[in-house]
């Protein structure tokens, strides 16, 4: 049975794939925030991540293993980038859910300028 963006957007570890404008896919291990029926990321800001989804919003997202190793199949969904107000929430979400991670990913944004400036933050949901 094929997996809906539902059964795959809570996962701990996902990849995420983006399209160039040509179709090409480019997937990347992510963290999510799983939130009501959307999915929450944080990435670098100017990221190649976020200028393809600025350019095609369509991405697919699977489970994943914590090095990326795909698992299950792909999953359609819509992408778009928040607005820089919204990134300092996302990344105390992100904290939050991987907060083992903290003691490198948090002195590592304010060594790199700051989180809200370093960061954006991306909302995945389900196509409508």
């Amino acid at each position: 049975m094929a997996s809906s963006f539902k059964d795959v957007y809570e996962e701990k570890y996902l990849l995420l794939t983006t399209f160039t404008k040509d179709g090409r896919p480019k997937p990347t291990t992510v963290w999510g925030v799983p939130e009501g029926d959307k999915l929450l990321i944080i990435t670098d800001d100017g990221s190649w991540k976020a200028k393809r989804i600025n350019n095609t919003p369509r991405v697919t997202i699977q489970k994943s293993g914590a090095l990326g190793k795909a698992k299950g199949e792909p999953v359609e969904a819509v992408a778009r980038m928040l607005p820089e107000s919204e990134t300092r929430e996302v990344f105390d979400k992100v904290t939050e859910r991987y907060w083992w991670h903290a003691w490198w990913w948090v002195p590592q944004a304010i060594v790199r300028g700051g989180i809200d400036k370093v960061h954006a933050a991306i909302e995945v949901t389900a196509p409508a």
